[in-house]
């Protein structure tokens, strides 16, 4: 068994890129795939519409970011987009960032235990995780609503 000062490597930061960028990509076509009359309205059982749950990964991800590279932790508040083309301007706007500070995160904050935003205690790869996780359950919320709207989503697994 190692032990836990084992310094193997499992994922490399470039494929956590990676992967997070193939999340955002597939999160990117569902946005694309909501009617617009749709994507700032439509809600089930109380769940907020598509729009308002992209905002939310839109408004953590570089944030989560620049805290890996800089240990400061400030949110972003853009104004909220009233069109699918505004927000997927943002979206886009916040992946071209991503690619762009990626490669400025210390290698050291990556297994950092930090407290994001005052309230998330934990290390910084899994910072990146909670990240891509809570886009993952966003999206799956928005998997319900464009079939409930007769839509078929795109695939999951084509990220």
């Amino acid at each position: 068994m190692a032990s836990s000062s084992s310094t193997s490597i499992v994922i490399t930061p470039e494929q956590l890129l990676e992967d997070w960028q193939g999340h955002r990509r597939l999160t990117r076509r569902m946005i694309e795939a909501f009617p617009d009359e749709s994507l700032f309205t439509y809600s089930i059982g109380g769940m907020r519409p598509f729009s308002s749950l992209a905002m939310e990964v839109i408004k953590m991800a570089v944030p989560i970011l620049r805290g890996e590279i800089t240990g400061e932790w400030t949110s972003y508040d853009p104004p909220n987009p009233t069109t699918k083309a505004e927000l997927l301007g943002l979206w886009d706007s916040a992946t071209a960032d991503i690619d762009r500070l990626w490669p400025d995160i210390p290698p050291h904050r990556f297994q950092e235990v930090d407290t994001a935003f005052g309230q998330w205690k934990m290390a910084g790869y899994a910072m990146f995780l909670y990240a891509i996780d809570n886009e993952i359950h966003h999206r799956g919320q928005g998997y319900v609503y464009l079939r409930s709207l007769g839509i078929e989503p795109p695939p999951f697994y084509e990220r």
